[in-house]
């Protein structure tokens, strides 16, 4: 007979486990992307820089690079035996591959154009002239950045956090490269679908790919209604 605190809604302990990591590997995940993704987007906004187009191609191309190719490279650069790999692990004594730290790190690099291009779409939506008041004023640009320009634009950025922590969520190839299926440690959901599917448990399997899909529907649900909402101004 099943403990009943360690399932529910018919579904075992361990696969909770894995979506309970799931949520804190994207909460951790966009946390970061917020603070980095929008200082990054207010300059691919507004750098005149030769290369700014360079770095906008580079915060993208996970949009179209496969993420087994972003794992690879990620899983190569996580190596204890050259940098930056090997730096990580003389510091804290511990490898970056197949460790929690190593797929926040992994989910930041694969979601920040998903944070990065809607921060940009909500910063350019505020009118200048607004921006242009607050630095007459003398406010200093990274005061009127903060405290104006940004929470003009909180819909847009909410709706980029949201989008970052739903494709989180989703994640599959770079995790499973990066962290492998260790319980409680790198087995997101994703992987533990893949593992009951492997299994031939397709009753478990659908249970848990439905509340995936609940939550999923749920975060665009909201980023639709927090991209819609200005428009009805």
């Amino acid at each position: 007979m099943a403990d009943p605190a360690s399932s529910f809604l018919g579904l075992p302990g361990p696969l909770w486990q894995a979506l309970g990591l799931t949520l804190k590997l994207a909460a951790t995940t966009t946390l970061i992307l917020g603070c980095i993704g929008l200082p990054i987007a207010h300059w691919l906004n507004t750098s005149h820089r030769r290369f700014a187009p360079l770095i906008e191609t580079l915060v993208s191309l996970p949009i179209v690079l496969p993420p087994t190719v972003i794992g690879f490279y990620l899983l190569s650069a996580y190596s204890p035996q050259h940098p930056p790999g090997s730096w990580w692990q003389s510091v804290t004594g511990t490898p970056l591959a197949f460790t929690f730290t190593g797929l926040v790190i992994a989910s930041v690099f694969y979601s920040l154009p998903f944070a990065v291009q809607p921060f940009q779409a909500a910063l350019r939506s505020v009118p200048t002239e607004l921006l242009d008041a607050a630095t007459s004023l003398g406010t200093k640009p990274s005061r009127v950045f903060w405290r104006v320009h940004v929470p003009l634009a909180r819909h847009g950025v909410a709706a980029g956090l949201t989008l970052a922590f739903a494709h989180t969520l989703g994640e599959f190839g770079v995790v499973l490269m990066i962290g492998g299926s260790i319980p409680g440690v790198t087995k997101v959901a994703s992987i533990a679908l893949y593992d009951e599917v492997q299994k031939l448990a397709y009753p478990t399997a659908h249970a848990f790919a439905a509340v995936l899909l609940v939550l999923s529907f749920c975060l665009l649900f909201i980023v639709t209604l927090l991209q819609r909402r200005p428009r009805q101004r």
